[in-house]
């Protein structure tokens, strides 16, 4: 006890595990000092002890130990940042842990399941921003699309990117954006330069000419009747396979090049992509069109 009566650190966490009934206690290494000190109020007061383990400090890149300087410190501050819960339990428990395979993604049930106290390294992690930025675009993709497009409708609100009635159309960006994009604050950049794609003045462009004056009113109408009848639809929905058959398909009907680039669309349709993405020249990527 201090000398005013209050209780110090050591006494009132001894105490306070032991009435939670506190099986383990694993924390960081700093903390070693203090074990033989509350090991002996346990004794003292006739408490169950319970196990202690040490693990090794969170580090930075320069192997210092992580602090404020470092970057965002807070759970609010990398949730505002664009992070995934998920994503972040993910990535820290990856720190200093494995389950002994090559694999990085887990959920938090996998997690669960797989830990083990004893393959927790003894040696420092150190906090790679770059690796959980991707860390948190593989658990984006891999959300239910009704959970993903919640949190794209919930944050394009919030900056008021969109409005109350256009829940329909955050449907549609979403899928569109999620491919190219680790962090749900990456899409506002996207979906506003989507909203802004210059269409008139891309087909007004020389590059443009030959594109436009080929029937591209023909290809254009077709396509939105493929839309309307929803067979474009049901290519979507059976993946890449489905799609690649049914771009093929449109583009004999239609006498139309297709072209292939690189990415999860794999196959597009000229002059269409001139349409979609502003590129008349067969390679173009998506995304960086958008971006």
């Amino acid at each position: 006890m201090r000398s005013n009566g209050q209780p110090v650190y050591n006494f009132c966490v001894t105490v306070d595990d032991a009435t939670m009934r506190i099986s383990h206690v694993i924390r960081a290494e700093e903390h070693l000092p203090n074990t033989l000190r509350q090991a002996l109020i346990y004794k003292a007061l006739g408490f169950a002890m319970p196990l202690f383990a040490h693990v090794s400090l969170i580090l930075a890149p320069d192997k210092s130990k992580l602090s404020k300087r470092h970057g965002a410190t807070s759970v609010g501050q990398y949730k505002e940042m664009g992070y995934l819960p998920q994503a972040m339990v993910n990535y820290l428990a990856l720190l200093g842990w494995g389950d002994g395979t090559e694999n990085e993604f887990f959920t938090i049930d996998d997690l669960v399941e797989k830990f083990t106290i004893n393959r927790v390294n003894k040696s420092g992690a150190v906090f790679d921003a770059t690796k959980l930025k991707w860390m948190n675009g593989q658990h984006l993709r891999s959300l239910p699309s009704d959970l993903l497009i919640k949190d794209f409708e919930d944050r394009w609100r919030s900056t008021g990117i969109l409005l109350e009635s256009e829940s329909g159309f955050a449907k549609e960006a979403a899928e569109l954006l999620k491919e190219g994009i680790d962090l749900i604050t990456d899409a506002d950049a996207a979906l506003c330069k989507l909203l802004s794609y210059p269409l008139h003045d891309t087909l007004s462009s020389d590059e443009a000419k030959s594109v436009v004056e080929d029937k591209l009113s023909e290809v254009a109408s077709g396509l939105i009747a493929a839309y309307d009848s929803g067979e474009l639809g049901q290519a979507l929905a059976e993946g890449h396979d489905g799609w690649k058959k049914w771009v093929k398909s449109f583009g004999k009907t239609h006498k139309r090049k297709v072209s292939v680039i690189e990415g999860d669309c794999g196959l597009i349709l000229l002059p269409t992509e001139g349409l979609f993405l502003g590129c008349f020249n067969g390679l173009a990527k998506p995304l960086e069109h958008l971006n």
